[in-house]
This record gives C-alpha cells, structure tokens and sequence, in this order.
C-alpha cells in the first residue's frame, strides 16, 4: 500500500511524515524547490502478529507494511500561475491513496502562506488542481480517440469516447470521480488513468495542542468529509513527532498525559485499511510468521498469489483456521483434533485474520 502526503506549505505534511516514520526530514526540505519525494516505509502494528511469534517463536517475523511518500508542498501563488507539476503529478498517480494535510493550527513564528486559517479554503485549491489534472489527461485521451475513430470506428472506442465524455462533463461542474456511478466494467475501461480525484482521500486536520480535547468540533466543519471514499481525521502533528523520538514508556505516559488514546501511526494504519477495504491474513511456521495484505473479499487462490504466483496457478485447497479459534489453542494440531480447522476451496473467501496453509501443485 502506498499513501501519499500532500499539502500547502507549511501545513505540516512533514511534521507529519516524520510522526508516522520516525524519520527526521527537515522541515524546510522542500524551500530549495526541489520536487524529489521523502519514502519511507513503516511495519504495520498488529497485535495479532506478535502473539503469533510468541507462539510458534520463528526464525523470522514479517508484519505487513505501508509505504508513505512525502511530496513536495506547492506554494498558492505558484498554484495559480502554472499549477502542479507534471512531476509532481506523475509522482500521486502512483499511490493508492492521497493523504491532504490541512492546516488548523496556529503559530505565528510560521505563517500560513494565505495570511490566514481556512481548511476548507486548501483543501478546494488542492482539488481544483486534481480536477484540472484530471481534465487534461481526459481530453488529450479524447482527441486521440476522435482521430482514431475518423479512421476506423470499434465498438471499444466509442464506448470509451462515450464514457469519457460523461466524466469530462462531471469534473467540468467540479464532480469529483470518486462520486461519480460507474458500473464495474467502466471502472476497469478507466482503471489505469488513475484518475487523481477517484482516488481515496484522507483528510488530516493538523491541529494544535488545546484543540485535542476537542477534535471532533474542529473536524465537523470541513466539507466533504461524508463523501464517497473520504475519511477524515484530527492530528497533532508537532506533538506525535515529538512524541516519536521518545522511547516507549515515555511516549505512553505523555500520550496519556495529553489524552491521546493512539498513535497518529495507529489511527491512519487503521483508517487506510477500512477506507481501501483492506484485510490481513496470515501464514505461520518454525521459520516464519507474516501478515500478508488483500482487498476484502478476495478468493482463496488470489490471496495464495501474494506469496507467490505459483501458488494461484497450482492452487489444490487452503488449510484455514482463524486467529481466534488458534489462539484459544494455541496449536493447530489442537485446532485440527477441535474441528476449528477447515479445508477450503477455489470458493473461498478469505476473512481478515484467517490462519492459512496453502496447498498446491505446479
């Protein structure tokens, strides 16, 4: 999973890439005007995965990962005489979901580049970008297609150019497509323009210290928050990041100092799993315990193809328990003797927190 963070300058989008990575990007990276991302990539806390290593004690223990990419911050003046780079743009199209840090925190050694606070003010400058990005691509798509079709008309064209032209249209009244009613096969008719405005959106208001106790008034008034494949969220950005470079024990209690029952790291892992629909099941041994990540409602076989392709193509049955019937247990010979372990199928749908071993032929 890729998550990419963007934001006005001085939003505190690497304040926040820090929080969440332990990383100590400066600030003030991106003043030379330099377009080039940070990356980090960060394990993925689950419970789950450390009583299983406690259990089987393996050579090796694996979590599932999210790869987060800070990107660089467009000033609002550079916005409106030539818009975000195709660079930049190129860079977002790659992820799976665009994390928006909006500014809601007050500081007056380090001004808003607009002179003032407005969340709902950024984040439409941000979207119109999107919007216009989105435009472009659809119309360049578009006159292709026209000429293609002076030529020779196919069916698969002109329904493409149809499909197309109804989006155009959408943006055009500043619809994003995430909200748009499209059918599965238009989904995948349109699947690798990766659209920026259909891809999922974290909304993260970065707000200030007193406003913890109060998080849920700050969030309400920003718009779109009840969007299709929105999710929206308060965090303290300059807190968590200096609560990252505390150890442990010190990082709880300050946490529950200030009142803060998770990590910023925690609460986004958490959010960026529902809001992509995304599941964790595992695999177990003497040698290994990994999480592995699938979309929800992923077939046996599929999710035997993320460890590796041979096990889709040989694919016989899976061995299934799941992490509550084995941890009551804590052996799978005992789940096996209880009858909490089944034999599944082509068929089957794999569920978050499944035990599986695949078994397969090639």
């Amino acid at each position: 999973m890729k998550i990419g963070i963007v934001g006005l300058p001085q939003s505190g989008k690497t304040t926040l890439y820090n929080a969440l990575t332990g990383q100590q990007v400066s600030t003030t990276a991106y003043s030379g005007g330099k377009e080039d991302a940070h990356h980090a990539v960060i394990k993925v806390p689950d419970e789950r995965l450390e009583q299983l290593n406690n259990v089987f004690a393996p050579q090796k223990k694996v979590p599932a990962t999210i790869e987060y990419i800070d990107l660089a911050g467009i000033h609002p003046d550079q916005q409106k005489k030539q818009g975000f780079s195709d660079h930049f743009l190129g860079q977002l199209r790659l992820v799976d979901a665009i994390l928006i840090v909006l500014r809601s925190f007050e500081n007056p050694n380090v001004a808003h580049p607009l002179g003032s606070l407005d969340p709902n003010r950024d984040l439409d400058i941000i979207l119109s970008e999107f919007i216009i990005s989105d435009m472009s691509i659809i119309e360049n798509r578009l006159d292709r297609l026209e000429r293609q079709m002076r030529v020779k008309k196919n069916d698969p064209d002109i329904k493409e150019h149809t499909l197309l032209q109804g989006l155009l249209k959408e943006l055009e009244e500043e619809i994003l497509l995430r909200n748009a009613t499209l059918t599965v096969d238009e989904e995948h008719l349109i699947r690798g323009y990766q659209f920026l405005t259909q891809k999922p959106l974290i909304l993260v208001l970065n707000i200030d210290e007193n406003q913890l106790t109060d998080d849920t008034t700050v969030s309400k008034n920003l718009k779109g928050s009840q969007e299709k494949n929105t999710a929206v969220l308060t965090i303290a950005a300059q807190i968590e990041m200096e609560i990252q470079q505390l150890e442990g024990e010190e990082a709880e209690l300050f946490r529950k100092d200030l009142g803060i029952k998770d990590s910023a790291m925690e609460k986004l892992v958490r959010i960026s799993y529902d809001l992509l629909g995304l599941i964790s099941f595992f695999t177990v041994g003497e040698d290994e315990v990994r999480a592995w990540t699938v979309p929800d409602n992923t077939k046996a076989p599929l999710a035997a193809g993320t460890i590796h392709s041979d096990f889709e193509k040989g694919f016989i049955r899976a061995e299934v328990v799941h992490y509550d019937d084995f941890i009551e247990r804590k052996s799978l010979a005992k789940c096996k003797s209880d009858g909490v372990m089944r034999l599944e199928g082509r068929d089957y749908t794999v569920k978050d927190g499944d035990i599986i071993t695949f078994r397969f032929a090639v």
